[in-house]
C-alpha cells in the first residue's frame, strides 16, 4: 500500500485551491456565504470540509483544523482511504466529524458514477469508467462480478468478496450465484488493487482461468477481467491473458452472450 504523503498533524500548507492562512479563520457562515456568492468550485478543501462539519464548528481554529487534517492526510484522495475509526481518534476530529466527512467524500464518489440504472458497456475502457469512482480509492482489495444480458446492457453489479490491501479470496460459488440470479449470458470479473498497480497477478491468472473454466459448464462467457487501479487499468482480454480457447468470442469485447 503506498503511504500517503503530507506533513505532521498541525503542520503544513493546506491542499487545495489556496491555503488557510491566505483565507484567514473565519467562522462556517463565511465560507458558506462564498459558497452561495461564487459557487462551490470556488472554495479550498479545508473551506468545503468546514462547511461540511456545520454550524457547531464556529470555535477559532476550526478551518486551521480542516487544513492540518487534509494535509496530514494527503489531501481528499488519501483522505476517502482512511479508516474511519482511526480518522476519529486523530486530535479534534472525532466520531462525528469523521462520520460527516467519510459521508461527504462518499456522496461525491457515488455522484460520479453512471446515471443510468442499467448502462450498457462495450469495451474494457466504458468498464473501467463505470468501477474507477467506486472502486478506485479503497484500502482493501474488493471483487466485483458485472452480469450481462445479451444486448450488453449491465442488469447487475455484484460486490462478491471483500478482502484485505492485498488479497481477496473468492469464491466460485458466489461469483456464478450473482451470475445465476441475474439470468446473465455474459459476466465481467472485476477487482480494485489498493497499491494503485493494476498489474495482474499469479493469483489474479490463476483466479481467472478457474472461472472461465467454470463459466463454460454453465453456459456464462467470462468475457473479460479488469483490474482497476489508481487512475488507470489493465483488461486481461486486451492483455491476451485469458484462455486461448476464449479469446476468439471475445475479440472486440462484446457482451453478445447468446453469440
Amino acid at each position: 500500500m503506498e503511504q500517503a504523503a503530507g506533513g505532521v498533524w498541525g503542520g503544513g500548507e493546506s491542499t487545495g485551491a489556496g491555503s488557510v492562512r491566505a483565507r484567514g479563520a473565519g467562522g462556517v457562515e463565511e465560507s458558506r456565504e462564498r459558497l452561495f456568492r461564487l459557487g462551490a468550485a470556488a472554495l479550498t478543501d479545508p473551506e468545503l470540509l468546514h462547511v461540511v462539519w456545520g454550524p457547531g464548528q464556529r470555535a477559532p481554529g476550526a478551518l486551521e483544523l480542516a487544513g492540518s487534517l487534509l494535509s496530514r492526510s494527503g489531501g481528499l484522495k488519501a483522505l476517502v482511504q482512511e479508516e474511519p475509526l482511526a480518522l476519529s481518534l486523530l486530535p479534534g476530529v472525532g466520531p462525528v466529524k469523521a462520520a460527516q466527512v467519510l459521508a461527504a467524500l462518499e456522496l461525491g464518489r457515488r455522484a460520479q458514477r453512471s446515471v443510468e440504472r442499467r448502462p450498457r458497456l462495450r469495451t474494457p475502457k466504458e468498464i473501467h469508467a463505470y468501477l474507477a469512482p467506486g472502486l478506485g480509492g479503497l484500502r482493501r482489495e474488493v471483487f466485483h462480478v458485472l452480469c450481462f444480458n445479451a444486448r450488453n446492457v449491465l442488469v447487475h453489479d455484484a460486490r462478491v468478496a471483500e478482502g484485505t490491501m492485498n488479497a481477496c479470496p473468492v469464491d466460485p460459488r458466489e461469483v456464478f450465484a450473482a451470475a445465476l440470479t441475474a439470468r446473465a449470458t455474459a459476466i465481467v470479473l472485476a477487482h480494485n488493487h489498493p497499491s494503485g498497480d493494476p498489474e495482474p497477478s499469479v493469483q489474479d491468472m490463476g483466479l481467472t482461468r478457474h472461472l472461465v473454466s467454470g463459466g463454460q459448464l454453465l453456459n456464462i462467457k467470462v468475457l473479460d477481467h479488469v483490474v482497476v487501479g489508481d487512475g488507470s487499468y489493465v483488461s486481461m482480454v486486451e492483455r491476451g491473458l485469458l484462455p486461448d480457447g476464449e479469446r476468439e468470442t471475445r475479440r472486440g469485447w462484446t457482451a453478445a452472450g447468446g453469440g
